[in-house]
C-alpha cells in the first residue's frame, strides 16, 4: 500500500469512527427514549405508541448503519479495505469516495 493510500485510509478509520461514536451515540438516546413510561391519558398514549414505533425504525437502521460502519473498520484493519468481495478487483477509489462502505466494485454490483 503506497503512503498516499495509507493517509487516505487513516482519514478514513478516523472519519468512520467519529461516526460511529454519534451513531452509538443516538443510539442509546432512542433506546433511552424507548423506555420512557406513557401517559395515562388514552389519546395522549396512542400518539406515543406510534411515536414509538418510528423511534424503533429510527433505532433498527441506526442499528444497521452501525453493523455498516464496524465492518468497513474492520476491513481497513485487517488490510483488504477497497478489495471487491465478489471478484478480487480493487475498487475504484472514486467510488469508496462516494460510498466508503462500499463491498463490490461497479462491475459486481450491476
Amino acid at each position: 500500500m503506497s503512503r498516499g493510500i495509507a493517509m487516505t485510509h487513516e482519514a478514513l478509520q478516523a472519519a468512520l469512527e467519529a461516526r460511529l461514536a454519534g451513531l452509538q451515540s443516538r443510539l442509546s438516546s432512542l433506546k433511552e427514549d424507548a423506555t420512557k413510561s406513557h401517559s395515562s391519558d388514552s389519546s395522549e398514549q396512542a400518539q406515543e405508541r406510534e411515536n414509538d414505533e418510528v423511534v424503533d425504525a429510527i433505532a433498527n437502521e441506526t442499528e444497521h448503519s452501525i453493523r455498516v460502519i464496524q465492518a468497513t473498520l474492520k476491513r481497513i484493519h485487517e488490510g483488504n479495505y477497497g478489495v471487491c468481495e465478489a471478484c478480487g478487483e480493487i475498487i475504484d477509489e472514486a467510488r469508496l469516495q462516494a460510498i466508503p462502505e462500499a463491498t463490490r466494485c461497479v462491475g459486481c454490483v450491476s
